[in-house]
């Protein structure tokens, strides 16, 4: 399927039909599609004729962005480096990570998945990327969502307990870092259980160890909170790292973090195309819109209302396990009538039948088995009920085909 033109949350296909974009391409269009900020500040910069240079000269909107994430981080005297994505950029946060703490030894959660490039496929708990099992790091896996609920402090408890236990008994020069996504987009927008990551970041601060916290997915406001590790109270991540829309749908990625551990590389590090001039021109106009207009509130209140209706909508389907997420990072997952088992053919069946009833949605989940739901944070209250009902629609004809044979 070709997408050839779009505006707002609404793209027309090659098919010549119009679609409710519920994807926004893998979440990187935040502002939705032809955003007047972003258009226009691509325009300004296309109009000077440069639309690259290297940081060997100034390039003012990367100084100009820079300042902006420096100060919504929350990070005291933050450093940032930009890159062109968010598979580059853990890599980055990895190897400064590694580098401050002079070890090699990672822990990252099970079920995780940070880019298909050498470290972070290594780091990624996703045993689907697991790749040749070769790696440049040694890493452990620790537990991350819980099966029922994102209440369950039982299940906190057993977290920090295996992550103290790995951490005391980790050799040589003990454990670099834990890299987490707060919520987990791959796996199928599951949250970490409530007060996990403020409890797996206490344990890191008391033995030495560095938080990176990946919010390629959750960053720049779509959990309904800038940050996605904001849910947690007491979280002070080392590192920090961006990508998808912080651009606004150009290619831009990044991590920020303490000074000290941001210097403490002893070699040259560029990055040739990241932080161009006309990604971070797009950045500065879509972080402004962001924090002028108040999208992480915009979110909450939205993704609210989205899973209300969902929940509602789906209730009673035998093929449906629930549906999770944060703000406008949600998910539905799918299972077998018969068996109760997480199912991949029912979660495609919906995705095909969404397209058919024109909105556009991802699959993801560990098993292949959850509908993804991000759409850009821009969306209207209709635009909400539409895809709601839309989804469930969906589902429901789904699951009825699917009880009748």
């Amino acid at each position: 399927m070709e997408l050839v033109s779009g505006h707002g949350c609404t793209v027309r296909g090659g098919d010549g039909r119009d679609y409710l974009d519920f994807y926004s391409g893998v979440a990187a269009n935040l502002l939705g599609y032809d955003a007047a900020p972003v258009r226009e500040a691509v325009e300004r910069q296309l109009r000077t004729g440069i639309l690259h240079t290297s940081t060997f000269y100034l390039i003012r909107s990367q100084v100009e962005l820079a300042e902006r994430v420096a100060r919504v981080s929350g990070i005291d005297d933050a450093v940032v480096f930009f890159t062109c994505s968010g598979t580059e950029a853990v890599e980055t946060a990895l190897l400064l990570a590694t580098e401050y703490q002079r070890s090699r030894h990672v822990v990252a959660l099970r079920d995780s998945y940070h880019g298909r490039s050498f470290g972070a496929v290594a780091v990624s708990g996703d045993k689907r990327w697991q790749g040749t099992g070769l790696s440049p790091l040694c890493v452990d896996h620790v537990p991350a969502a819980p099966e029922h609920g994102e209440n369950d402090q039982h299940h906190v408890a057993l977290c920090v307990q295996e992550l103290e236990d790995l951490i005391d008994a980790a050799p040589g020069r003990g454990i670099a870092a834990l890299i987490a996504e707060p919520v987990q987009g791959v796996a199928g927008s599951v949250p970490l259980a409530e007060g996990q990551l403020a409890a797996y970041a206490h344990v890191l601060r008391d033995r030495g160890a560095l938080l990176i916290c990946d919010e390629v997915l959750t960053g720049w406001g779509r959990t309904g909170r800038f940050w996605g590790h904001q849910w947690d109270e007491g979280v002070h991540p080392d590192l920090l790292v961006f990508a998808k829309g912080a651009a606004g749908g150009l290619t831009l990625g990044g991590v920020v973090g303490r000074r000290e551990v941001m210097s403490s590389l002893p070699m040259p590090s560029i990055s040739t195309f990241g932080g161009n001039p006309l990604s971070t021109a797009a950045a500065v106009a879509t972080l402004d819109f962001i924090v002028e207009h108040d999208l992480p509130t915009r979110a909450a209140r939205a993704g609210q209302g989205l899973r209300g209706l969902l929940t509602r909508g789906l209730a009673g389907l035998a093929s449906v396990r629930r549906v999770q997420g944060r703000g406008l990072l949600l998910g539905v997952a799918f299972q077998d009538p018969a068996t109760g088992v997480p199912c991949a053919e029912v979660a495609a069946a919906v995705q095909e039948e969404c397209r058919n009833l024109g909105l556009l949605v991802g699959l993801g989940g560990s098993a292949g088995h959850c509908v993804r739901v991000m759409p850009p944070l821009t969306l209207t209250d209709e635009e909400v009920r539409r895809g709601a009902a839309l989804l469930t629609a969906a589902s429901r004809e789904v699951d009825r085909c699917r009880n009748s044979t």
